[in-house]
């Protein structure tokens, strides 16, 4: 049931797209050929309409390729934010042909506002549509229409929590026709009767500890009924949020992969981070002018936290827990690394949170203007000459001293597998008032699942957490 539910949702974006593209083609020509923008800019060059949406059809279908191509039809659910990373570089990649195009064949169009047009309206018409097949998708398996129907064979939390959690939530499209704690004669007859009414889709095995000799009958008998099996990963192999099979000789090996950001990954992050570093930089320069003014006309030190008072630099661990030499605007008082080390000072004030990592709420070393500049994150603004340096990296886990970085466990260690960033997925889903713990384990899922999709929606919704000044300190 539900794969055919599937199957019909993405047979039925292939039409939807091919209209969305046609539209956006439609209004980039009326826009431009509109009376208010002939009076902005008179027309060099008539376009006739029956060419050009002709020439339309024909890119409409190359755009439904490389649509194709960037894997928007594939029946793997994905994330909005991911399915708009991939229409833009599918939308780009078409424009880059059309603009081909037009440079070898003059005669189609010379008209770079309607190229332009086409580009971002194409992108748009073809995001709002499909949006909207997500919302008309969520209501119909909310309804429990296209649900999967599964049985779940196994004991214990992780058994009753997945049970649980498909009952709980129907958006996820499944259905539990039955749960049973063990495997057996009697469970293998009940299931082959459902099998035979049309009553199960899907068989999750969902007790690891299970004998093997009995997993491999559980996973035979699926593949007698034709049910396609999951089952729930052991202790060891959910450690690891990627793995990849490899042969060494004939011999398969499982190679733990750490994060996708390696090869190109890690080319094109950090060709982005100097580019937006460089353009924030510019594009901020007054502000930064601004603060390093207050700082230095309210309160006695330097400008910048840099150096502590016995001339040592100021350092923060980074990438493979290598140190490296940190700064940023000051807002503490002369000599406030040096408190958090008196036992009277941490007695008095002590740390809001659990964990290694202090932060103390209402922290009396801040002077007015620090707290002011720590509120809108105006103070940590330094950090992108970090990252145009190549120390952090505009979106990552935030770097943490030495001294913390030491009485991390060994799954926090985790999160020094990429460079640091100046802002990230901990930091719009709560700044300080998130557990450590929690931290970590955000930190970590962004590290398993990096894309160019995410890093651009935690680099889009970083300035509105801001304004909300939400567990800032």
């Amino acid at each position: 049931m539900r794969r055919r539910f599937d199957l019909f949702v993405t047979a039925l974006l292939i039409p939807l797209d091919l209209i969305a593209l046609l539209g956006a083609a439609l209004t980039a020509y009326t826009l431009r050929f509109s009376r208010a923008f002939v009076e902005l800019r008179p027309i060099l060059t008539d376009i006739k309409f029956e060419d050009y949406m002709a020439t339309a059809v024909l890119f409409a279908f190359i755009w439904i390729a490389l649509f194709a191509l960037a894997g928007l039809y594939s029946m793997r659910p994905r994330r909005a934010w991911d399915e708009l990373g991939r229409l833009f570089v599918a939308g780009t990649a078409g424009v880059m042909i059309l603009i081909a195009t037009v440079f070898f064949q003059r005669e189609l169009t010379t008209s770079r506002f309607i190229v332009v047009a086409v580009w971002v309206l194409s992108i748009a018409f073809v995001w709002v549509e499909r949006l909207v097949i997500r919302v008309a998708r969520h209501a119909l398996l909310r309804a429990k229409i296209g649900h999967r129907r599964v049985i779940v064979v196994g004991r214990g939390k992780q058994a009753d929590e997945l049970v649980e959690l498909y009952k709980r939530l129907p958006i996820l499209g499944f259905t539990v026709t039955r749960h049973f704690s063990g495997w057996d004669d009697s469970v293998r007859a009940e299931i082959e009767r459902l099998v035979r009414r049309d009553k199960a889709d899907e068989l999750i095995l969902a007790d690891p500890d299970l004998p093997k000799d009995v997993s491999l009958d559980v996973i035979a008998f699926a593949e007698e009924h034709h049910l396609a099996f999951k089952y729930l990963a052991d202790l060891f192999a959910a450690s690891f949020g990627r793995i990849e099979m490899t042969t060494s000789g004939g011999i398969p090996v499982i190679e733990v992969k750490r994060t996708p950001l390696d090869g190109w990954g890690r080319i094109f992050k950090r060709l982005f981070d100097m580019l937006v570093s460089i353009l924030l930089i510019v594009i901020l320069s007054p502000v930064m002018v601004l603060a390093a003014l207050l700082i230095k006309l309210t309160s006695k030190g330097p400008v910048f936290f840099s150096h502590l008072s016995d001339g040592k630099n100021v350092e923060r661990i980074g990438e493979g827990g290598h140190a490296f030499h940190y700064f940023k605007f000051r807002t503490m008082v002369e000599d406030a690394h040096k408190m958090h080390l008196d036992p009277e000072f941490m007695k008095k004030f002590g740390s809001h949170r659990e964990g290694p990592l202090m932060k103390i709420a209402r922290d009396p070393r801040v002077t007015p203007v620090g707290r002011l500049l720590r509120a809108w994150s105006i103070d940590e603004l330094p950090e992108l000459f970090l990252v145009l340096k190549g120390d952090m990296s505009l979106v990552g886990p935030r770097p943490h001293l030495p001294e913390e970085v030491a009485l991390y466990k060994p799954h926090h260690r985790r999160v020094l597998a990429i460079k640091p960033g100046i802002t990230g997925l901990a930091q719009i889903s709560g700044r300080a008032d998130l557990d450590f713990e929690d931290e970590v384990r955000l930190d970590t899922w962004y590290i398993e699942n990096w894309s160019p999709a995410l890093d651009l929606y935690i680099l889009l919704k970083t300035p509105f957490v801001v304004l909300q000044r939400k567990g800032a300190y």
